[in-house]
């Protein structure tokens, strides 16, 4: 399975993510190739959305204290449902989907997460630190939310002119 990263301003982002009902090897095809996409492309959290299908699934792997990420640490959530929040932060957060742009976003310093795994089974998880902002980052997206959505007016229009700046310097010049 060849999979892309959808780049804002790609309205498929905006697009809500459909509830999973089957557990088959069709999604487990999926998770392991967003599994392969998020490493290669340096990121800690994928959405399927971000790779075009607007399922509930969403892959999580954070680097350990040697900077690695672990096959053994990924963390895959179908059906995800934030229970519980707790505290405030800030955090930096960057996204796949809007490369090379970086950006302090508020959300929960913890929360408790209710989700299935790639079979179906249910599970708990309480996160903190960046796992818990991970886990928000990515769970905004199934409900077609970006990070730089939850910008203010100001740093948004600021950010919208710094992203068209980008893009314009990135395509080859016609000559």
């Amino acid at each position: 399975m060849k999979l892309k990263i959808v780049e804002y301003p790609d309205r498929k982002l905006k697009e809500k993510s459909e509830i999973v009902k089957q557990f088959d090897k069709e999604l487990h095809k999926l998770l392991d190739a967003m599994y392969e996409m998020m490493i290669k492309s340096n990121g800690i959290g994928l959405a399927a959305i971000q790779v075009g299908y607007a399922k509930q699934a969403l892959l999580l792997n954070l680097p350990d204290e040697n900077d690695e990420q672990s096959i053994d640490n990924l963390i895959e959530m179908i059906n995800p449902t934030i229970i519980k929040t707790s505290g405030e932060t800030t955090y930096q957060e960057g996204c796949l989907s809007v490369p090379s742009f970086y950006e302090d976003v508020d959300r929960y310093e913890s929360v408790t997460v209710n989700y299935q795994d790639r079979y179906g089974n249910k599970k708990t998880l309480d996160a903190d630190g960046l796992l818990s902002i991970a886990i928000q980052h990515e769970i905004d997206h199934l409900k077609g939310i970006l990070f730089i959505d939850k910008l203010s007016y100001s740093r948004r229009k600021k950010f919208e002119k710094e992203y068209k700046k980008m893009q314009k310097e990135k395509k080859p010049s016609k000559k």
